[in-house]
């Protein structure tokens, strides 16, 4: 029992979570996750609580669903059921549900107060994911496999199983008398990941092992975590953020990086900006880097990649990208803006100031900022006049006069290295 432990306690121990929430489907995995989380609790380190996602992709999904809460009844732990039915039937179903499961848990997590989120995946999971990922082609990160645990959205998501395998913790059900429903989407090989459990048993003879790859996986983790730390340290030395929340990037000191660190830093500096989830593609990455080598600008992942006659590499949000995008006063612009203003008239929002806002602020060139940076970043309107616009210069009489503070996303690579 100790070893089936030994996860939640090299994750958790050391900063336990507020309240740990368990993403529940029913199946194998989740419900030995319930029952060694409830077990890891029990001394009253942490409350737990349950959530079971019905994508109503398959009629047994609720009754999955509620064998899953019928388990959580027994051990008292709270569970909620969340329905999905947003399948329009066009497109990748398996990474749709998984977007809006991972969507569900995370607005129902926040509902609750809790602040980490369990999930189910195995040393088998992991295996998986590093083949599917090496027949793609994949890299150093790719090939590191699923983390520990990983930040997103505000909340901590762990997966405290990586290193025990299926078999394992159906064995534990078995003892614990814990039954279990069986997806049969496990077994059905027009899905390239039960297509990959089936590559993966067949290349036994040659060696390859569920537990061969998961060390692969964990040895390129290391290697990725060392590249990191040096794309961090040439972050903080040649990167800087601006009063418009552009990164500035000198160009000379930024082609004399290793080619690997040019790439990691600038999907970076693109994330940061742009506020995406994932890395650009990378063959997307390679693309500007190479326009950039050249001296051109680009756009990519939402974000306008410019070079200053100074030979400084700016990363601005591309105006494009927040055409039409509309906050109240005091609310998230962005994902990453917020504007303050007090006494002001009715009717007021928070939108791009835009090509009209921008011929409205005489003084913009005194800032310092680039043109294109402006046209993004956000002014104070009613209806179509322009109350105010900090990043531009132009401040209204109203007390106090329209400020904008700056919201780094706490998952985002940059914050710790340039919001200072």
């Amino acid at each position: 029992m100790p070893r089936l432990l030994a996860g939640f306690e090299r994750i958790l121990a050391d900063s336990p979570p507020r309240a740990l929430g368990i993403a529940l489907s029913g199946g194998g995995d989740s419900m030995a996750l319930l029952l060694l989380a409830h077990e890891w609790a029990a001394p009253g380190k942490v409350p737990l609580a349950a959530v079971s996602v019905d994508h109503g992709l398959r009629p047994e999904a609720r009754a999955e669903a509620e064998l899953a809460g019928r388990a959580c009844a027994r051990l008292g732990v709270p569970h909620d059921i969340v329905e999905w039915r947003g399948w329009q039937g066009g497109g990748n179903l398996q990474q749709a549900a998984r977007d809006a499961r991972r969507r569900l848990i995370g607005e129902w997590a926040r509902a609750r107060g809790i602040d980490v989120i369990a999930l189910g995946h195995t040393k088998d999971d992991q295996a998986e994911t590093v083949l599917l990922r090496l027949l793609r082609g994949s890299g150093v990160d790719g090939l590191s496999g699923m983390a520990p645990a990983t930040r997103r959205d505000g909340l901590r998501w762990v997966r405290p199983l990586l290193e025990i395998g299926r078999h394992e913790l159906r064995e534990y059900l078995r003892r614990q008398g814990q039954e279990w429903a069986d997806d049969p989407s496990n077994d059905n090989p027009r899905f390239d990941r039960v297509r990959a459990r089936r590559a993966l048993a067949a290349l036994g003879d040659l060696g390859v092992s569920v537990s061969g790859l998961a060390d692969t996986a964990a040895r390129l983790r290391i290697a990725r975590e060392a590249l990191e730390d040096e794309t961090l340290r040439a972050a903080r030395t040649l990167a800087r953020v601006n009063a418009a929340g552009a990164v500035e990037i000198d160009v000379t000191a930024f082609a004399a990086l290793p080619e690997e660190i040019r790439r990691r830093l600038m999907a970076h500096s693109l994330q940061w900006v742009g506020g995406g989830s994932y890395r650009p593609r990378l063959n997307a990455l390679i693309g500007l880097l190479d326009a950039i080598g050249r001296q051109r600008g680009a756009t990519l992942a939402g974000c306008l990649v410019e070079l200053s006659a100074g030979d400084v590499i700016h990363v601005a949000r591309e105006p494009a990208a927040v055409r039409g995008m509309i906050a109240a006063p005091g609310a998230l612009w962005d994902g990453r803006w917020r504007l303050n203003a007090a006494d002001l008239p009715d009717g007021c929002h928070v939108a791009a100031l835009g090509e009209d806002g921008l011929a409205q602020c005489p003084d913009w060139r005194a800032t310092g900022l680039r043109r294109n940076a402006l046209l993004a970043s956000p002014a104070l309107w009613r209806g179509n006049h322009l109350i105010g616009a900090p990043m531009a210069g132009l401040v209204t009489g109203f007390a106090p006069n329209p400020s904008c503070e700056r919201i780094p996303s706490a998952e985002h690579y940059f914050t710790s290295i340039l919001s200072h």
